[in-house]
């Protein structure tokens, strides 16, 4: 009947709530200028509508409950253990599971046992914590994303794609013999939440094999990207979502995933391996530092909400909705006069901060400043990805290299906002867009060495 309409039903209901903070705009700026102006030092009980990031922030279902209240929280070979891993197998067809507390601890087992110092992780694109385990593991990252990621107004529907030329250039190249290992994320969380391909994976494979490179997947929200290569990709309309990340897999030799987004739970992930040697690696790493490997540092409960989780996230019905819920966001905002990189993705639409605030330079962090400017106007919380994240500053925290774009991520968590939550942040940025010159740039006043927008604090220019 709903496939018939043109409303989009979501496959559930809401059975538990919580309250949420209203604070008053007085009250919003006491609290921004306490945090350094940094949405990361903001607490929970400060934010209206909270978009800062998809991890860990969705909603469990009834299900997912009901197995937690089933977990075996027995140190070792626990029943949960072997749910959980039975269902990861399922999905991805790897032997060799190894679970974890969250994504970034699989990148650093793996990182370590894959990566030397002085080796080049090539990827379509590295995200903040990535990049930061491939350094701390001494060697080196290689973004090399497809041409058409450039053009932000494009609805090139495959944005998320590696530059096949690029990869092919380098691994025969005379970097080639560095090359540790070529890592896809799916979908392309620093280029706009865009999907990467089939096509594009199959060719990844068939060049990794050729120069015998590992090829892995950062696969936090496969589910999501399966959803839009079914919905574009030709060949894939009559697969299931889960049919498509099962293949996805297939193409690579292993996976590092967090749970933390497409496992809809608020923590986990594991890595998923063909090697065996490497697998003995990892997994003595893991029990040396996160826990026994039929735990890896998570509670017998989180492996069953997991392993429920894994199931509920390839229902057709929830991706069909949730990216539904997304699409409809990124039409309100555009008609409020801000542009979102198109096409609109599913966990998350990035808006173009550079194009909306003309009157600052990079300098000046303008997609911070409009990421500050939704949390002052409206309570809403959100991260930047520009020149604050991206660019290069010297040891005064001056702008030495600017990013390449100015964007801001609002990432929506899994089944937590209804449609008028999302319809408040869209009347907020029509706000501001009616009056932009309004909104203020920042400078940072202090900041770490790694990882900057973590913990950075800034101030407003006059």
């Amino acid at each position: 009947m709903t496939d018939e309409m043109s409303t989009v039903l979501p496959p559930y209901r809401i059975k538990v709530v919580e309250p949420i903070p209203f604070l008053t705009a007085d009250e919003r700026r006491a609290a921004y200028a306490a945090a350094g102006h940094n949405p990361f030092n903001l607490r929970a009980d400060q934010i209206t509508v909270d978009l800062l990031s998809d991890s860990g922030t969705g909603a469990t279902s009834a299900e997912q409950e009901a197995a937690a209240a089933r977990g075996d929280e027995s140190y070792a070979g626990a029943r949960s253990w072997f749910r959980f891993r039975d269902e990861v197998r399922d999905l991805t067809g790897y032997p060799h599971v190894l679970p974890v507390h969250q994504g970034r601890a699989a990148e650093r087992i793996v990182f370590s046992a894959l990566l030397r110092p002085g080796q080049i992780c090539v990827s379509n694109t590295h995200f903040d914590t990535t990049h930061a385990n491939v350094e701390l593991a001494g060697a080196h990252t290689l973004d090399l994303p497809c041409p058409q990621a450039r053009d932000l107004d494009s609805d090139e529907p495959f944005k998320g794609d590696i530059d096949l030329g690029a990869l092919a250039d380098v691994l025969a190249g005379p970097d080639g013999d560095r090359v540790g290992l070529v890592l896809m994320t799916i979908t392309n969380n620093g280029l706009g939440a865009q999907p990467v391909s089939m096509a594009n994976l199959e060719a990844v494979a068939a060049l990794c094999r050729r120069h015998r490179v590992p090829f892995l997947l950062d696969a936090a929200r496969f589910a999501e990207n399966a959803w839009l290569v079914r919905e574009r990709e030709a060949g894939y309309s009559d697969w299931t979502p889960r049919q498509i990340a099962t293949r996805a897999f297939q193409l690579a030799d292993g996976c590092l995933v967090s749970l933390k987004k497409d496992g809809l739970a608020p923590v986990g992930g594991f890595i998923g391996l063909r090697n065996a040697e490497l697998y003995a690696v990892c997994e003595a790493n893991l029990i040396a530092t996160e826990g026994f490997s039929t735990y890896g540092g998570l509670a017998g409960q989180d492996l069953e909400r997991i392993a429920q989780g894994l199931r509920e996230v390839v229902d057709v019905h929830y991706l069909r909705s949730r990216a539904a819920s997304t699409a409809r966001l990124a039409t309100l905002i555009n008609e409020a006069g801000v542009d979102t990189v198109r096409p609109a993705g599913v966990h998350a639409l990035y808006l173009n901060a550079g194009r909306l605030l003309p009157h600052l330079e990079p300098a000046q962090f303008p997609g911070h400043s409009l990421a500050s400017e939704l949390y002052l106007r409206g309570g809403i919380r959100c991260a930047e990805l520009g020149s604050l994240y991206l660019g290069a500053v010297d040891d005064e925290h001056r702008l030495l290299q600017p990013a390449p774009f100015e964007l801001v991520r609002l990432a929506i968590p899994r089944r937590v906002y209804t449609d008028a939550h999302l319809d408040y942040v869209a009347e907020t940025l029509g706000r501001i867009a009616k009056d932009p010159e309004r909104v203020r740039g920042y400078r940072i006043v202090s900041a770490p060495a790694l990882l900057r927008h973590f913990k950075v604090r800034l101030e407003p220019i006059a």
